[in-house]
């Protein structure tokens, strides 16, 4: 199965794989904040819940412009997608560059790869403009009508 224009699945598999990221470290920040004698265990599991939750949720809303976008090939929709994935690849690389521990690191590049991955997706969606997607352009050739030569 080839994924030319499936962002709905690309956005489901985003959602799947971050919102598993996200709750690891959730519990690693949880563990390593309450290991520490002078933090405040539970406010910061409840900050992380709380963070946990919004970026489900945020994900969880780039899923159904996803899945709108490739269902009704709207262009609107594709472009809406390709705004929302450039600020989510804007914000891993920052988090990327500033990361907290090689956990964080790594969620950030995943999450910029598959930002990327879902742009250039959406990008050949809002390029067919609701036709058909295709890798390639198909130009077809006039051909000439055979001549018949005398034996």
């Amino acid at each position: 199965m080839s994924l030319r224009y499936e962002t709905g699945i690309a956005t489901l598999s985003q959602f799947v794989i971050m919102s598993g990221l996200n709750l690891v470290n959730t519990v690693a920040s949880s563990i390593s904040g309450c290991s520490n004698a002078s933090g405040d265990c539970v406010s910061n599991i409840l900050l992380s819940l709380i963070y946990f939750l919004l970026i489900a949720l945020w994900f969880g809303l780039l899923s159904i412009f996803g899945y709108a976008a490739q269902d009704r090939r709207s262009r609107k929709l594709a472009q809406i997608l390709i705004a929302a994935e450039v600020l989510v690849a804007t914000v891993s690389l920052f988090d990327a560059r500033h990361y907290p521990n090689i956990l964080g690191l790594i969620t950030s590049l995943i999450d910029f790869g598959l930002a990327i991955w879902i742009i250039s997706l959406a990008f050949r969606l809002a390029r067919a403009n609701g036709g058909r997607v295709v890798t390639t352009k198909m130009i077809r050739r006039k051909r000439l009508p055979k001549i018949k030569t005398p034996r």
